[in-house]
């Protein structure tokens, strides 16, 4: 299996220091924020709400920039750019579409290291 996020667990590791629990509560942590930012992002998408796509954007990106989550920290920039440039437009809802299938390869893979 490819992993998308090859650091990762490397991460959660060493800021765990040894610490079992720690790092389980840690995983959970970001799982719970990946699935948060998905339901709340594609909420704030369908009911065209730019208050609470900020919001979740701006609650989870130092978890993302944290963890080397590089590829949705991009997406959701570019998201940004298009939501203040074009609006609730078909541009950004391709965008939504792209962020949720990189979500949820984050999603699985967090998943894995639960296990």
């Amino acid at each position: 299996m490819i992993q998308l996020y090859p650091g990762l667990n490397n991460k959660i590791l060493e800021i765990a220091e040894g610490d079992e629990d720690f790092r389980i509560e840690l995983i959970q942590a970001i799982h719970n924020g990946l699935i948060e930012l998905k339901a709340v992002y594609s909420k704030g998408h369908e009911e065209k709400d730019e208050v609470v796509i900020q919001q979740i954007r701006h609650k989870l990106k130092p978890t993302l920039v944290m963890f080397d989550f590089e590829d949705l920290v991009s997406e959701i920039q570019k998201g940004k750019v298009i939501l203040e440039s074009e609006g609730f437009t078909e541009n950004y809802s391709t965008h939504v579409l792209e962020l949720n299938r990189l979500l949820e390869g984050a999603i699985c893979e967090v998943n894995l290291l639960l296990k």
